[in-house]
């Protein structure tokens, strides 16, 4: 089979909408090229990638989105839908930048191997570790927590700064035997990580179906099927049963739109861990929660993204 490669420049704020686009539209495996990569020094100089980074693999600016399509008479139309698609984030405020979007064909022997280059274990905090499921890697110490993931699932590789802000928070939060409620669940990972901090439930949710068995999949991989349930649901319709923590990684519209749902749903002293959360909508999502009964414990920026706790009292 011949394969395309379709290769969207953009910047980071349109990363995540833009990979989910790509998944959707039936592509094997996603690409993240940021030039930032290079310069970026993570906060006490801990965490981050776990190996030297090669400037030959990232665009002279901005951010390359790169994704894997099979050559078929549909293809064509594929990308048109893609590029639609993506142009149309700019209703939902979402700056794309230059936007630029260029296809070529790969032979297939180089596209199974080659996208793998770009994906390597990565320390995303004082405890956890990201680590794609092909690599052999020996944790540095005994507390050290490893969440497998395969990137070429949809829904990414755990290291968006929204996603690292709420694994962050996970541990500052989750005590042994709570019961996490994770909305919008995609890859799983943030309730592969409650599992791995101890939760003794957890409940991961999400409307998509390919989100759903993404995540069933990942939770597999880490062995944690014996206390993460991924089912298919609508942010938190029919959860009643008081949860200690709910996180969800989503736009900030949804957020706002469901917190009134999660604070009642809270048991006494619980928290909500909200991110997806661009800049420009950090007050909004604070004055949800507060309306909502909450009171902001904390706010955390990363890249111009921001993942707020709430928490109901006690």
């Amino acid at each position: 089979m011949k394969w395309s490669e379709i290769c969207i420049e953009t910047v980071n704020d349109a990363v995540e909408p833009i990979s989910n686009i790509l998944h959707e539209a039936g592509a094997s495996g996603v690409v993240i090229e940021d030039r930032a990569e290079l310069d970026k020094k993570r906060e006490g100089g801990l965490f981050g990638e776990l190996y030297e980074l090669n400037p030959n693999d990232y665009p002279d600016e901005g951010v390359a989105v790169k994704a894997y399509l099979p050559v078929n008479s549909f293809l064509q139309e594929t990308v048109d839908d893609i590029t639609a698609a993506v142009k149309n984030l700019s209703a939902y405020q979402i700056d794309t930048g230059k936007l630029r979007v260029s296809v070529s064909e790969v032979h297939e022997e180089d596209w199974a191997t080659a996208w793998k280059q770009y994906y390597n274990p990565v320390k995303i905090s004082e405890k956890f570790t990201i680590v794609p499921t092909w690599e052999e890697y020996e944790p540095f110490s005994t507390d050290e927590l490893i969440i497998e993931l395969d990137p070429g699932m949809a829904f990414g590789t755990g290291t968006h700064p929204t996603t690292v802000m709420c694994l962050q928070a996970l541990e500052r939060f989750v005590k042994p035997d709570h019961h996490v409620v994770d909305v919008g669940t995609g890859s799983g990972v943030l309730a592969i990580g409650a599992a791995l901090l101890g939760a003794s439930r957890v409940t991961a949710l999400d409307l998509d179906e390919v989100a759903v068995s993404a995540a069933r999949q990942n939770v597999a991989l880490n062995h944690a099927e014996h206390i993460v349930t991924v089912s298919k649901n609508n942010l938190i319709d029919g959860i009643d049963d008081q949860p200690d923590v709910v996180v969800s990684n989503i736009l900030a519209e949804v957020i706002i739109s469901f917190t009134d749902d999660v604070a009642s749903i809270l048991r006494p002293g619980g928290f909500f861990i909200a991110s997806g959360i661009i800049g420009q909508k950090k007050d909004e999502v604070r004055k949800a929660m507060t309306d909502a009964g909450l009171f902001i414990e904390e706010t955390v920026v990363m890249e111009d993204w921001v993942c707020i706790v709430g928490k109901k009292a006690e």
